[in-house]
Order: structure tokens, then sequence, then C-alpha cells
């Protein structure tokens, strides 16, 4: 479980707070805790026991997923088309919504109940407390849906405890806020209202869901061999995003009646940065290097082939036993490479990693063997049936390295930043492997 799978857990659930699904139960919440108690130390347990109760919500999802599926299923589910496709028309709903041009159902009815409970509950209440921060996580689900949705593909990358950590990580950062205010219900008053600043907010948010919907297509796109979201094509589309996203920003610019001299820095800055982005996106479409993204854009390589040339080195793709009878003819030890259609860090050790030449170096002394474990079909299964049974996991990306006899000599799971890391465990491996053979 990486680091930036946590950091993201935690960013989307300090951006859901944003959504217009739960903005506004702020007042709601705040008026439950803003009712003297007779006892001063409830008012510290009863924000805590609202905080423990969207926790344990969230948490309890991913418990259920983790139970339901397991690691395996979770990971085959995750790259399934259907389901990449499905969330990408929740992103587009969502953003829909956000935009203005249709109401989505909204559990309205859980947050009367709420809102009942924050009225009529006795001071004091601590059950009421708990169950006040279950039923407000309800009535958020109809926005926070997409969200949830894409930390749970993501975590399937890992063992069956990574959607609880990071459903726990995501709640605890959707909660706190709320705590904070709860434990200072005054500090509400001077909390920003809804206003022109929530409805640019919303755009800009609207546009971001238009851009994982497109990154989700992308995902069906590669598990079906369509080839037509490709690489390029993406980053033309999420491009053309950002410079809607500029135009919007820059809005007020063009508004009849404005004087000369009026525009500030301050509202010309957020226009500039949207451009710039839509620029260096654009700078990737033919071909150029875009290294911290490179992990959501689609693979340039077709992968529906046997062979493939990549850099200086050929991969066989998809054929274990063509990797090792090519390994025993040649005396090479295999490099074998479980991937993933839709694995984000797989692509981005594919960029930043293989991609550099001392590492492409030490590469050629091997057969290179690439085995993706999501796609649709026995293969595939089979595939990750075989990491499992010979490495003990179904996380990815995970690096091995077999002597020509067949003998798993070392591997590597999950992702490095130190390309001398990576190196030193290819030069180790091969001289075990050489050895040992």
């Amino acid at each position: 479980m990486s680091s930036g799978f946590l950091w993201l857990a935690a960013t989307t659930g300090l951006l859901s707070l944003l959504t217009p699904c739960v903005f506004p139960m702020i007042p709601v919440t705040i008026a439950f805790f803003s009712k003297p108690t007779a006892r001063p130390n409830l008012d510290l347990r009863r924000p805590l026991l609202f905080g423990l109760g969207i926790v344990a919500t969230f948490t309890l999802l991913g418990l259920t997923l983790a139970g339901i599926f397991g690691a395996a299923g979770l990971n085959r589910l995750a790259a399934n088309p259907w389901v990449n496709l499905t969330l990408a028309a929740l992103f587009l709903v969502f953003a829909a919504n956000l935009f203005g041009f249709l109401s989505t159902p909204s559990p309205w009815r859980l947050a009367n109940v709420a809102d009942r409970a924050s009225r009529e509950a006795r001071p004091g209440s601590s059950v009421g407390a708990l169950i006040m921060g279950a039923t407000f996580t309800l009535t958020s689900v109809t926005c926070t849906a997409p969200f949830i949705g894409t930390l749970l593909v993501l975590a399937s990358r890992g063992t069956w405890l990574s959607p609880i950590v990071g459903m726990l990580v995501y709640s605890t950062a959707f909660a706190l806020p709320f705590v904070l205010l709860a434990l200072v219900p005054r500090s509400v008053a001077g909390f920003p209202r809804a206003g022109e600043w929530m409805v640019t907010l919303r755009v800009l948010i609207g546009l971001l869901e238009i851009a994982a919907a497109i990154k989700f297509i992308s995902n069906a796109d590669m598990v079906l061999h369509w080839g037509v979201l490709t690489r390029g094509v993406v980053l033309i589309a999420w491009s053309a995003l950002a410079v809607i996203g500029s135009l919007y920003l820059a809005r007020r610019w063009f508004l009849p009646g404005r004087e000369r001299g009026t525009i500030r820095i301050a509202d010309m800055v957020p226009a500039a940065v949207a451009a710039m982005v839509a620029l260096w996106l654009a700078s990737g479409v033919n071909g150029r290097a875009l290294p911290q993204l490179e992990a959501f854009l689609p693979t340039p390589l077709s992968t529906a082939r046997s062979f493939a040339s990549i850099g200086g080195n050929q991969w066989i793709l998809n054929d274990y036993d063509g990797a090792l009878a090519t390994a025993r003819s040649t005396g090479k030890p295999v490099f074998i490479d479980f991937t993933g259609y839709t694995c984000t860090n797989c692509r981005w050790m594919e960029a930043n990693i293989f991609s550099r030449p001392d590492v492409e170096a030490e590469l050629g002394n091997f057969v290179l063997s690439r085995l993706y474990t999501d796609g649709d079909g026995p293969l595939y299964e089979k595939q990750q049936s075989f990491q499992e049974r010979s490495f003990g996991t179904v996380a990815l990306p995970l690096y091995a390295v077999v002597a020509p006899n067949g003998k798993v000599r070392s591997t590597f799971s999950g992702l490095t930043r130190d390309p001398a890391q990576f190196i030193a465990f290819l030069q180790s491996a091969r001289v075990g492997a050489n050895s040992g053979s």
C-alpha cells in the first residue's frame, strides 16, 4: 500500500466536502451540537462519536467489499469494463448535476430525519450523535459515490486490507472538519456561505468529473481492445476541459459594463493556471512524456499482440511458457512483470523507471515476460491464479525473476521512486538466477 494511495484517499475525502450533497448539511450538523449540555465532558464526547459514526459507516463499506470479493475478486472487479463504464456514467451524471442540467435524487428523507434528530434529541445524547454521523453519511452517498468508487478501484491493486484502510483514511479526512466545527459550533458563523464561489467550484469540480469519466472509459477501452481512447485522444480531451475551465474562470473579463482597471491579479491567476495546464497536457499528445501523469494515461502498447518492442528490449506478452522456453534456449533468467490494464502504479513504473537507459540496459540481460492479470477472460484469470499460487499475492505491480529451470529467485513488489534500488534488485536477482540454474 503506497503513500500515494493514502494521500489520494485523504484528498478525495476533503474534496467530497465541497459537493452539493455535503456542504449544505453543515448548518444541520452544527445545530445538533449547539445545544448546551448539563455535563461539560459530553461537549467533547458527542462530536467524537459523530465522527466515529461517519468513519464506521464508510469503513464498513470497505470491509464488506473486501469480505465479499477478496483481493483477487476486487482486482478483477476493478478491471471489469462494465464496472468502469458504470463508474464513468456516475461521474457524468454527477457532472451534469453540478452544471445544473439535471437534479439527481437525494435521500432527503434521511436528511429530514437527521434534522429532526438535531432538534428533538435530548441534550447530551451520545447515541444520537453516533446515529447522526451514520445518517449524515447516508445522506451524502449520492455525491460521494463517484469518489468512493474511484478509491475502491485503486484499492483493489493491493491486498484485501487495502479497501478497509483506504475507506478509513477517506472517512477520517471527510469527518475531521465536521468534528472540529462541532467542537466549536459558534465558529460556523464565520464559515463562508454558498455564493458565487460555490457556483464556480461546482463547475470546476464538474469538469474534473468529466475528466475522471474519460479515464474510466479508457480503462474499458484497454481491457476490450477498442483502440479508440488512446493516450493522445485522452490528452486532447483533458486539454480541452482545461481550456473550458480557463475560459469559465476568465468570464468576468468579458462581462458587459466592466470598467478598465477593475480586473485584479487574483482574478487572472486561476484562469492563467488552467490555461497553462491545458498547454502542458497538449504537449504530450505527440509522445512527449508527462512523468507524473503517465500513470493515469492509457498505455500506448497494443497488449493484444504476443510480442512488443519497448525501448531497446523485446517483451513476450501473456505467454509465460513461451518466455520460459526462450530462457532455456538462451540461458537467460526470466523477468516477469505482473501488471494490469488499469494499474496506475504499473504505468508509473513503466514511464519513470523502465524507460531509463540504465534500467533498460539491465533488463536486456533477461527474457522479459509481461503478464496481465486483470483482463476479461480465462487467460487473465489463469495468470492471476499463477501469481497468487506462486507468490502469495495478487498485488500489482509485482516483479519476479525466475531461473531458466523455473525456480523463483527473487521478487520485488510495488512502486519505487529510486532507480538505484530497482537496478540493485535486477543485478542481485540475475546473479542469483544464473548461479542457481
